[in-house]
């Protein structure tokens, strides 16, 4: 029998998971209703320039407004600094890699001010310099202006390549030079889809990209 190679053996192993910026339309019209009382100055975002969540004075409020865009989807980004994810995608996070993420309960209201769906802001909080900078192919800007002296630029394409005995057991996870982007593994991709998330035809708001040809 014929061994798969090591490319293919190395694609869809992990994957750049972020919100879908392919959908159209204004996006969704979820809006902060006490972000002046939540956030910390003179930090313009709720989100502090380490990451994780500050303490909070209140419980996040969010409304719905039609006139800004559409109702929220399972993954919503640009919630100063955070993810919005819906109940059930908490739940799927949370169950592949608890220690991986961060969660906020939301007083989420629709337009009309009634209660809507339960909702979260959402922090991945774990780490990692795992990059296998060697066997990836991407443009690496190094300059003292960047955290640890160093950027990793994938416009244009790259090909990512991640330690194994450096990720470890983590299914979800930052680089320390990457910004904000996401990293996560095929298993918490799987978990995802098969609670009806994120599937062919619908993304539900999630898109996850073969950090392998991105």
């Amino acid at each position: 029998m014929e061994l798969p190679s090591m490319s293919h053996i190395a694609r869809e192993q992990f994957f750049l998971l972020m919100p879908d910026t392919t959908r159209g339309g204004k996006g969704h019209g979820v809006v902060f209703e006490n972000i002046t009382t939540l956030r910390t100055p003179p930090r313009l975002i709720l989100r502090p320039e380490g990451g994780g969540f500050p303490e909070l004075a209140e419980r996040p409020l969010l409304r719905h407004s039609p006139r800004k865009g559409s109702l929220p989807e399972d993954l919503e980004g640009g919630m100063s600094g955070y993810w919005l994810v819906s109940e059930r995608l908490r739940e799927a996070f949370a169950h592949i890699d608890p220690e991986g993420f961060e969660f906020v309960e939301c007083d989420y209201r629709l337009a009309d001010g009634s209660e809507g769906p339960t909702y979260f802001l959402c922090e991945v909080t774990r780490q990692i310099d795992a990059l296998d900078e060697e066997a990836s192919r991407l443009r690496i800007i190094r300059d003292s202006d960047y955290v640890g002296g160093k950027f990793y630029n994938l416009a244009g394409g790259a090909s990512l390549t991640f330690k194994r005995d450096a990720v470890g057991q983590a299914e979800v996870f930052r680089t320390p030079y990457s910004g904000g982007l996401v990293f996560c593994s095929r298993r918490l991709r799987d978990e995802v889809r098969q609670r009806g998330i994120g599937g062919s035809g619908s993304s539900r708001g999630l898109w996850f990209i073969d950090a392998a040809d991105v």
